[in-house]
């Protein structure tokens, strides 16, 4: 065998070269690796993705198996596609999904069920017809209207009536409960209308909201721009709340010191103004009789430095403009 060194070093360039870039392939695809993590991929149609985002769980039976890897709308439908990195999971032809809400402040999962003979193939999408949307509010009222609906009220009084009245001999602890939920029952059933009209109303008030979702959205949308304007231009607010309140002080000092020249002045203006008012007849009269004076002024001295006068019976005088008036 050849020393190292004699060996040819373009060959082992190009050999060093390819393992480089076969290690750097790999770094950035080691979740497609086997046995470091990946696994297959497939896809979930959904009517409304509701709450889910990449990255959420995918879970079987209570146990994750896999991650939410991206989410597209294609047509009329959410496509949701998943990678399960668990090994030994068992997806049958007939698996089908659901999202489902994990914690109480709404993080979702995306809830697999297997069904079906064989295994579903890589890349495989589950159709609408084996997927379930979120459970939203608008649904949730409905379904508690429709079911409150069917409750026989009166008869289910009847019943846990009779129930305390069996039970009478029981411990008083048991006693006291049955009697409480007999009170329970009795109050239900005797404000059965008025919870009717409640859920009724529920549910017209969440309609409502749902056919205005786009509205809302959009709304709290633009007062989202409207607050990030207002944060942007928070220093030009501030320095004009400064300088109004800076304005207000040397007003309330300008007032403050001139009070002694200001309130006679004021009160010998208000002197003027009645006497003013008093007068009003005299000065409209005044006006009016002014006018033709005014008028005949101005026709008089309305053409340059000189006026304009006329003599009647006047003899023209030789080399003198034959039009009458025309002395200036």
């Amino acid at each position: 065998m050849k020393p190292f060194r004699e060996r040819n070093p373009v060959s082992i360039g190009a050999l060093g070269l390819g393992l480089v870039a076969a290690l750097v392939l790999g770094a950035f695809n080691a979740d497609r690796l086997p046995f470091i993590g990946g696994g297959p991929t497939y896809a979930a149609a959904l009517a409304d993705a509701g709450g889910l985002v990449v990255g959420d769980d995918v879970d079987i039976a209570g146990v994750k198996v896999g991650t939410i890897t991206g989410i597209a709308l294609a047509g009329d439908y959410v496509r949701v596609d998943f990678q399960v990195t668990r090994g030994g999971v068992h997806l049958g032809t007939q698996t089908s999904a659901a999202v489902r809400i994990k914690t109480m402040l709404g993080t979702e999962i995306l809830m697999l069920t297997s069904a079906g003979p064989g295994q579903l193939r890589a890349g495989q999408e589950i159709p609408l017809s084996r997927t379930t949307p979120a459970y939203t509010v608008v649904q949730a009222i409905s379904g508690l209207t429709r079911t409150n609906e069917r409750i026989d009220t009166t008869q289910l009084a009847d019943a846990l009536n009779v129930l305390a009245t069996d039970f009478r001999s029981s411990p008083p602890q048991v006693r006291a409960a049955l009697a409480g939920l007999s009170r329970l029952s009795t109050t239900i059933a005797s404000r059965d209308a008025q919870l009717r009209a409640l859920l009724s109303h529920a549910q017209g008030v969440t309609a409502v909201l749902a056919a205005r979702h786009t509205s809302l959205t959009t709304l709290v949308d633009e007062g989202n721009l409207l607050l990030a304007e207002v944060s942007a231009r928070r220093q030009s607010i501030h320095q004009l709340l400064v300088s109004t309140a800076a304005l207000a002080q040397q007003l309330t000092g300008l007032v403050a010191d001139n009070k002694a020249q200001l309130g006679p002045a004021l009160a010998q203006l208000e002197q003027v103004v009645a006497v003013l008012q008093a007068n009003q007849g005299n000065l409209d009269r005044s006006i009016a009789a002014l006018a033709p004076f005014v008028r005949v002024y101005a026709d008089t001295l309305g053409n340059g430095r000189w006026f304009d006068t006329y003599v009647q019976n006047l003899v023209p005088v030789p080399g003198a403009p034959t039009t009458p008036g025309g002395v200036g």
